[in-house]
C-alpha cells in the first residue's frame, strides 16, 4: 500500500521552544569545506538513500554521463520502496490501460488526482507527472518491469493475482463524478507485493548505467563551501567517519520521517501510536540535514493511514464507527476510508457484514480475517461492540432502506455493492490486523499504520529551496524526502511513482550541475 505548512528552520524535528522535551536526535551542523581536509572519495554526483527515487535520481544521473556514488545506510539498496506493495500510478492511455479496454487521458488522470490529493495538491507538479505518464510508464518497461494486460476489478488493498490493472477509487463517488474512471494501479507482474521486483530491475539499471554503491554508509551532515555551496557529505560507516565530495551536486533521497518520533510530534502527531509504514529507517534524516543550511520544507502534516479493514468486506458490508454510525462511501480507495475514519471519527471502527456478504468473497481474498463478534440481531452486536442502543440498528435500518431501491443517498456506494444486509450480522475488529484470525493479538495495536508525505520543498527539477524561496546551491531532493504532488491525500502508487518521476528530473538536473 499500500499519506502543509511553511519552511522549516535550522533543526527540522525541533520544534517550538519551552516544551522541555529531551531531543535525542543526531545532530545535523553543515560542516564548512575548508575544514576538510581529506576525502575519502569524489564523484560527480553524490546520492544519498537507495530507495525508489534514489535509482531513479542515480540511473538518470549515470546516463547523462556524469560519475555516481550512491550511499545507502542499510546493507543494501531497496528501502521502504522494496517492501511496498509496487502499484505505480500511471495513466493517459497506457498499453496496459488499452489492453483492458479503457480509454484515458492526461487531463482525466490529472483532474482524478488534483481531487483525490487534495485539497492543495501540487498543481505544477502534479500536471507534469500526469503529462509525462506514459512516458513514465515506458520508462519502466524499458528498465525490464512488464505488465500482464489483464484486470483486477475488485475492491483491495492488493490483488493475489498478476493482474497488471487495478481500481484506485477512480470508480467511486464523487471522483467518478469528476473524472472519467478509468483503473490506473500498474503493477508489475509479480503475485501480490511487488516493490520487490521495481527495486530489482531500477537498481541493475541504475547499476548498468555505471552508478556505484556504498553500502552501510551513514549520511550525517552536509559539506558546505564558503559560497553556501553544497559540495559533499560526511557519512559513518561501522564507527568510522568518512567525507564525500560530489562536484556536481547531492541528490538527497533518504525517505520521510514515520520514523523519527520527535519529528512526528512537532509536524505530524496524527501518527503517534500508530504503526508505521517503512523499512524502520525513515527517520528525516535528509530532511534536517537540508533545513539545517535553512532549506524550506512544505506539507509536513500530511500524513497517509492504512487501516486494517479489508475492502473486499467493507464494499460488501459497511464502515462504522464506536457509536454505528457510517461516515463515508465504503467503495472508495481504502486509504481514504482510513484517513477518514482515524482523522474525523471516534475509535474503535467496526466492519459490519452479514453471512451473505461474508461467504460471498472467494476464501483466498479474505486473507484469513474472520470476524470475533457474530451475533443473531444487531441489538446483540451493538451490546458485544458496546455501542449506544439502537444506534447500529437504525443505521442498518436506514441503509437496508435505500438498498432495496439500489441507492445511498448518504455517502452515494455504487449500486454494484448494495444490497439489505440480513442477519446473522458480524463485526470485524480493524485492530486485530490480517491473518490473525479476527482477534486482536496481546500487544496489539490501533489497527492503523502509517506513513509521512511532507518534506523539502523542491522544484519541478528537485532543486531544494530554502526559506527566502531560492535554490540552494548544488542540492537536490525527491522522493519521501521532498514533497511531492501531493495535498492532503494520498493514492497508492503515487509514491513509487511521483518518487521516481521527479527522482529522474532530479538526477538529470544534478549531472548538469546547475
Amino acid at each position: 500500500m499500500n499519506p502543509a505548512g511553511a519552511g522549516a528552520g535550522a533543526e527540522a524535528g525541533a520544534g517550538a521552544g519551552g516544551t522541555g522535551r529531551a531531543r535525542t536526535s543526531r545532530p545535523v551542523t553543515p560542516v564548512p569545506a575548508s575544514t576538510v581536509e581529506h576525502y575519502d572519495a569524489v564523484t560527480d554526483v553524490l546520492v544519498v538513500g537507495y530507495g525508489c527515487a534514489g535509482a531513479a535520481a542515480a540511473y538518470e544521473a549515470a546516463t547523462a554521463g556524469a560519475g555516481v556514488l550512491v550511499l545507502e545506510r542499510a546493507g543494501g539498496p531497496g528501502g521502504s520502496s522494496a517492501q511496498s506493495g509496487g502499484e505505480l500510478y500511471l495513466g493517459g492511455g497506457t498499453p496496459v490501460q488499452h489492453a483492458c479496454g479503457f480509454e484515458d487521458s492526461a487531463d482525466e488522470m490529472y483532474a482524478y488526482l488534483a481531487a483525490a490529493l487534495g485539497p492543495h495538491a501540487d498543481e505544477e507538479k502534479l500536471r507534469l507527472y500526469c503529462d509525462g505518464s506514459t512516458e513514465h510508464f515506458q520508462w519502466f518497461v524499458d528498465r525490464g518491469l512488464t505488465f500482464e494486460p489483464t484486470l483486477w476489478d475488485q475492491p483491495t488493498w492488493m490483488p493475489t493475482t498478476k493482474d497488471g490493472l487495478m481500481w484506485l477509487g477512480e470508480n467511486a463517488w464523487p471522483y467518478n463524478e469528476i473524472a472519467r474512471p478509468a483503473p490506473r494501479g500498474h503493477r508489475c507482474a509479480t503475485d501480490a507485493f511487488g516493490g520487490w521486483l521495481v527495486m530489482e530491475k531500477l537498481v541493475a539499471a541504475a547499476k548498468a548505467a555505471g552508478a556505484t554503491t556504498h553500502a552501510d554508509t551513514l549520511a550525517t551532515a552536509l559539506v558546505v563551501d564558503d559560497t553556501g555551496r553544497v559540495v559533499g557529505v560526511r557519512a559513518r560507516r561501522h564507527g568510522r567517519e568518512l567525507t564525500y565530495r560530489a562536484r556536481k551536486a547531492v541528490v538527497l533521497t533518504t525517505g520521510g520521517f514515520a520514523d523519527n518520533e520527535e519529528m512526528l510530534a512537532d509536524h505530524a502527531p496524527h501518527l503517534i501510536g500508530h504503526g508505521k509504514v517503512s523499512d524502520g529507517l525513515d527517520d528525516g534524516s535528509g530532511i534536517r540535514m537540508a533545513c539545517a543550511l535553512g532549506a524550506a520544507t512544505r506539507r509536513m502534516a500530511t500524513v497517509e493511514i492504512a487501516l486494517t479493514a479489508l475492502p473486499a468486506m467493507v464494499t460488501r458490508g459497511m464502515l462504522v464507527n464506536a457509536h454505528g454510525q457510517r461516515f463515508i462511501n465504503e467503495d472508495v480507495y481504502p486509504g481514504l476510508f482510513s484517513v477518514a475514519a482515524v482523522l474525523t471519527q471516534p475509535a474503535p471502527y467496526w466492519v459490519i457484514i452479514d453471512e451473505e456478504g461474508y461467504e460471498s468473497i472467494p476464501e483466498k481474498d479474505r486473507w484469513g480475517v474472520l470476524p470475533l463478534h457474530v451475533t443473531g440481531t444487531l441489538a446483540e452486536l451493538e451490546a458485544e461492540l458496546r455501542m449506544p442502543a439502537g444506534a447500529l440498528e437504525s443505521t442498518v435500518a436506514a441503509y437496508n432502506t435505500y438498498a432495496a431501491r439500489g441507492q445511498d443517498p448518504f455517502f452515494h456506494k455504487d449500486p454494484r455493492w448494495l444490497r439489505p444486509l440480513k442477519g446473522p450480522f458480524a463485526a470485524v475488529d480493524p485492530r486485530a490486523g490480517f491473518h490473525q484470525g479476527g482477534r486482536p493479538s496481546a500487544g496489539a495495536g490501533t489497527g492503523a499504520a502509517g506513513f509521512t508525505l511532507g518534506g523539502l520543498h523542491t522544484t519541478v527539477d528537485g532543486a531544494v529551496l530554502d526559506v527566502s524561496g531560492e535554490p540552494v546551491p548544488g542540492l537536490y531532493a525527491a522522493g519521501r524526502a521532498a514533497a511531492g504532488i501531493h495535498g492532503e491525500g494520498y493514492i497508492s502508487g503515487t509514491s513509487l511513482g511521483d518518487g521516481t518521476f521527479f527522482g529522474r528530473r532530479a538526477g538529470k538536473a544534478a549531472a548538469g550541475g546547475a
